[in-house]
């Protein structure tokens, strides 16, 4: 059995522990950016959690986060300034799809996404926007997101895809 719920700074050390397991160092935001993020829009941090029987958490398995602005681009100051959140904005940003690599490849972060989508329609934006690497572009197609092209991020050193999600 899995629930998805919005985080709290009770989450922190979760969080950053899952975040270290999926990307490399350069990539990976760190416990502090967390934090900053987790204090200001926590509300915009999706976790998947496996649970027991009754319905008690045992291990977070995949979450997603990121903040909301009016601007239509995803930018590199957005991952460590959560301040340039706006609840009201327009688009919703994705900074990170993390799976626990124990539990990748089964459904898990297709499940949050649709959350994700859900949420950010029902709040009345006008998409939603990501950055990914190429090899998974077609993931993110599959939920109806197009490659806007190769973004200016030069986050963590590597190539980035802007993909947007238009409602």
């Amino acid at each position: 059995m899995t629930k998805i719920r919005h985080a709290s700074l009770n989450d922190l050390e979760k969080l950053s522990e899952v975040e270290s397991l999926c990307f490399p160092p350069a990539e990976a935001a760190g416990r502090q950016s967390i934090e900053r993020r987790l204090k200001v829009f926590p509300n915009h941090f999706w976790l998947l959690f496996e649970c027991d029987e009754t319905g008690n958490e045992k291990e977070l398995i995949s979450f997603i986060n990121g903040l909301v602005t009016s601007r239509k681009d995803l930018t590199d100051e957005m991952y460590d300034n959560p301040l340039l959140h706006e609840e009201k904005g327009d688009w919703q940003m994705i900074f990170g799809v993390d799976t626990n690599p124990a539990f990748q490849h089964r459904g898990f972060a297709s499940k949050v996404m649709e959350q994700v989508i859900s949420d950010a329609k029902g709040q009345g934006r006008k998409g939603i926007v990501l950055t990914c690497k190429e090899k998974l572009r077609t993931f993110y197609e599959k939920f109806g997101f197009e490659s806007e092209g190769v973004s200016d991020s030069t986050h963590g050193g590597v190539v980035w895809l802007q993909m947007r999600l238009e409602f």
